[in-house]
């Protein structure tokens, strides 16, 4: 009985085979058509400011670099994971304008895992989101590790890791503990590249052919290793090329300094040779012509090469050139202690005490500051 009911419902199921061919094309039509409609439209800009708490600029943005899903499915099984972690808002809609490959990642195979492992090293779920943004490797819970251990503080090694995205992928045993014994032989730790600028982190990561050559570039320009400028020489020279180096040390020769004086700059401030050579060059004709300095002062006191011509150098130049002027400074003071001075100290010293017998001084000042006059 029941298999004569289903035989029966079947074939009422079935196309009736005695139907001609014009009465089925419009029934094949139908469900060719019906299965060719696509899927509910979505918007992705509207997703990442109603759902992930972007700003409508942001995520005009965003967007261009997201490879567009055929659904939201896989993102809001993301950004579910993520809120249920405890991720604030704010620290999602950062990540995902940082990095919107995180929406595609997969909660089972990517997110939850990375989340498991890094909290057991004690990141927050901030912490792991900004990381995520950066690798997701399998090294990663090792290099975390390896560096918390070895710099001391998450951030640090999220800033160097923003510039260096190597740092958490690299073979610790091949790559990361070679060069940091190599840079200790040469008397310069690990917290001293860190600190060293925005990208001698990649000192860390390079092959050791090209650690090597930095180390020898910088030896060559007369920075003895062990000594404490070496570690800023080699963090700021480094990739530098030598073709590069003889070009900005040549332009100091013409600038009027002897070869003494050149060595003086190189272990003072090394970091003069980072400088472009238009910076050099403007920074040291300014001193020399409109301040009236001497090359064996200015070799003394490199810095002032490395401060803003254009915010520090010329307006402070200038304002004690009027003061002068007027007859109000009292007292001639050192350039350099002028230059080095904090700017709360420079305007409480020598624009706030003007302000009554000298109107719009201050914003005169302040204006010079900003390049406007």
């Amino acid at each position: 009985m029941i298999r004569h009911l289903r035989s029966r419902v079947l074939s009422l199921l079935r196309f009736p085979s005695h139907l001609p061919a014009a009465h089925l094309a419009p029934l094949h039509s139908l469900l060719s058509t019906t299965a060719s409609i696509p899927p509910k439209s979505f918007s992705v800009k509207d997703f990442l400011v109603t759902d992930c708490g972007l700003t409508r600029e942001q995520a005009i943005k965003t967007t261009k670099r997201v490879s567009y899903p055929t659904s939201l499915s896989r993102p809001t099984a993301a950004l579910a994971f993520l809120s249920a972690r405890g991720v604030p808002r704010s620290a999602i809609a950062a990540a995902v304008a940082a990095d919107p490959r995180i929406l595609s990642a997969s909660v089972g195979r990517v997110l939850a895992p990375r989340f498991a492992e890094l909290t057991e090293i004690g990141l927050s779920p901030s912490q792991i989101v900004d990381i995520l943004t950066i690798r997701r490797t399998a090294s990663l819970r090792g290099n975390l590790l390896f560096w918390i251990q070895t710099l001391g503080t998450y951030h640090k090694i999220l800033v160097l890791a923003k510039c260096n995205c190597d740092l958490l992928r690299a073979s610790l045993d091949k790559v990361i503990k070679p060069n940091l014994n190599t840079l200790r032989e040469c008397g310069v730790s690990a917290s001293d590249i860190a600190g060293g600028g925005r990208y001698s982190s990649r000192l860390f990561t390079v092959k050791r052919e090209v650690l090597m050559g930095a180390i020898a570039r910088v030896e060559q320009l007369g920075v003895e290793r062990g000594s404490g400028v070496f570690p800023r020489a080699l963090a700021a020279l480094s990739f530098l090329s030598k073709d590069i180096l003889d070009g900005k040390i040549q332009l100091l020769r013409k600038l009027g300094f002897s070869q003494d004086e050149l060595v003086m700059i190189l272990k003072k401030a090394p970091q003069v040779l980072a400088l472009s050579e238009k910076k050099i060059q403007r920074a040291v004709e300014f001193l020399m012509r409109d301040v009236s300095l001497q090359a064996p002062y200015i070799a003394r006191r490199p810095a002032l090469i490395m401060y803003s011509l254009e915010k520090r150098l010329m307006p402070r130049h200038s304002l004690l050139e009027v003061l002068r002027h007027k007859g109000l400074l009292g007292v001639e003071w050192d350039y350099f202690t002028i230059a080095v001075m904090t700017e709360k100290k420079f305007v409480h010293k020598f624009v706030d005490p003007y302000k009554s017998s000298f109107p719009g001084l201050a914003d005169d000042y302040a204006s010079a500051c900003l390049g406007k006059a």
